[in-house]
């Protein structure tokens, strides 16, 4: 059995405790967290498990294998890094680090070891998004071009973060899930209407080198919770909307086709296609648990997670030059020059 510890046991950290002990392959070991209030809820929930303020204690410990980080943002590198340098495997809560610099170094660290690093981007392993994912393997899309989402809610704010690092990174790790081109450049704009908070706002564009683009609207300050994206194809189309209880994804066989260049007017430039729309049936599995049956998977035969490191890394990427863009009021960000800079 591979024994787990938990740093940090604040607002996710309950998902993650009670995820690894329903887990097979899992035991859970320990949590470290320095409020007491939160090692007592710990306690409650997981009687028997070692309880400490101390995350260097539970990284020390010889009975544990496994480490999985729950912190702020910008103590991921520090915790993870120790982690991996005592042997341990780590899972690290999304973003992985707060630079592509300290990424990096955790990547490297991890590969010199041998060790398993992985990112929690939890939406790569939902059910819709595996499903989008082999329409789009299978060609039932076609080309694809365009990535559109609209990730909007009332709170919950951060202090660490802004909305882009908070919100508009799981559309990054999605799209460096489903999407084969590679993303050349990001465009960000953003705003802050709440005094002392990062900004709570912002509108991305993100390039690729096949000519395809994606848009996202992220925003703490909607009145109503909105998980839509939109992905259009030279086939099909696919509607994702995440707060649906059933029919998360709809794919809809409709399109323009292009027509005679010659003809003489423009309606007859293009022709409309419309057709059908199918719900796909989806796994209502939790993705928390097919994530970590990964991790587990991945320490066990020393294979490469989906959500690893360099997936980590290439979304801090991203998520680093989008708030460079959003300094400049929208300037694009060449990924290859902020990967140079870095």
């Amino acid at each position: 059995m591979i024994r787990v510890g938990i740093v940090g046991y604040g607002y996710w950290g309950p998902n993650l405790a009670r995820a690894v002990s329903e887990t097979e392959a899992f035991g859970l070991a320990m949590i470290a967290d320095m409020s007491a209030a939160a090692r007592e809820r710990a306690g409650r929930r997981h009687p028997g498990v070692t309880l400490t303020a101390d995350w260097r204690e539970l990284i020390a410990d010889p009975d544990v294998d496994a480490v999985i980080v729950a912190t702020p943002v910008h103590t991921h590198f520090e915790i993870a890094r120790a982690a991996l340098k005592a042997g341990k495997h780590v899972l690290v809560e999304k973003p992985m680090t707060d630079s592509p610099v300290t990424s990096s170094i955790l990547v490297e660290e991890a590969a010199r070891r041998s060790l398993v690093l992985m990112v929690d981007h939890t939406f790569v392993y939902t059910g819709a998004v595996r499903t989008i994912s082999n329409l789009i393997a299978q060609g039932e899309l076609g080309e694809v071009y365009y990535y559109d989402s609209t990730r909007v809610n009332l709170g919950l704010f951060q202090r660490d973060v802004n909305v882009i690092w908070d919100l508009a990174v799981h559309d990054f790790a999605i799209m460096d899930h489903l999407l084969k081109a590679d993303p050349i450049a990001v465009s960000a704009s953003g705003a802050c209407f709440v005094p002392n908070s990062p900004e709570n706002m912002a509108h991305l564009s993100v390039f690729f080198d096949d000519g395809s683009m994606a848009h996202l609207n992220v925003n703490w300050l909607a009145p109503v919770k909105i998980r839509q994206t939109l992905i259009g194809g030279s086939r099909r189309m696919v509607i994702y909307d995440d707060m649906q209880t059933s029919e998360k994804v709809k794919i809809y066989d409709r399109g323009v086709l292009p027509s005679d260049p010659a003809a003489p007017s423009y309606e007859h430039l293009v022709s409309y296609r419309i057709g059908d729309m199918s719900a796909p049936a989806i796994s209502s599995k939790e993705a928390l648990l097919t994530e970590f049956e990964e991790f587990a998977r991945c320490i066990q035969t020393g294979a490469a997670p989906l959500t690893d490191g360099q997936c980590g890394l290439r979304v801090v990427e991203m998520l680093s030059a989008a708030t460079r863009s959003m300094t400049l009021r929208g300037h694009p960000i060449e990924l290859t020059a902020e990967r140079l800079a870095s």
